[in-house]
């Protein structure tokens, strides 16, 4: 059973961020080859890296919570926004990358951020260390806020 939670986490976790990278695999090859870019701008390759690990990471410690939560409305919230801020983070790439709404895509990912964040919350009262898994995902997405603020100042 425990190991069954967490494949089946990893596994569908994966793939709403594969099904997302193959919806913008166009559009990402017009913004590395038209876009102004900040100088922090990380390599290409960095970006489809980090995000498998941070999925992994979430995924894990989605799998921890469903499986220590004692009480179903702990493990219901958990679940709830874990949802929320997987769909809030599949819509992000396409309005950044297939819109090109930088601005509204800013103001997206601060609500991603506040999700994950709520998130943390809602897995720490089921597993601390479920939360502090989260902790890469919350910074990635703050670095991200400021890739996207200075992509839309400088587009």
């Amino acid at each position: 059973m425990k190991k069954s939670v967490y494949a089946w986490s990893i596994l569908l976790t994966l793939a709403v961020g594969m099904l997302a990278g193959f919806l913008i695999r166009d559009d990402v090859s017009f913004y590395l080859q038209s876009v102004k870019k900040p100088a922090l701008t990380p390599p290409a390759w960095v970006f489809p890296a980090v995000w498998t690990v941070l999925y992994v990471l979430m995924a894990w410690g989605l799998a921890r919570v469903l499986v220590r939560a004692g009480q179903r409305a702990v493990r219901s919230r958990a679940l709830t926004l874990y949802v929320a801020q997987l769909f809030f983070n599949f819509f992000w790439s396409i309005l950044f990358f297939h819109v090109r709404a930088y601005l509204f895509s800013l103001v997206w990912l601060a609500i991603l951020w506040l999700l994950i964040l709520a998130m943390a919350r809602a897995f720490s009262r089921a597993d601390r260390a479920a939360a502090y898994l989260q902790v890469p995902y919350l910074a990635w997405v703050a670095f991200a806020g400021y890739l996207n603020l200075m992509v839309f100042l400088l587009n």
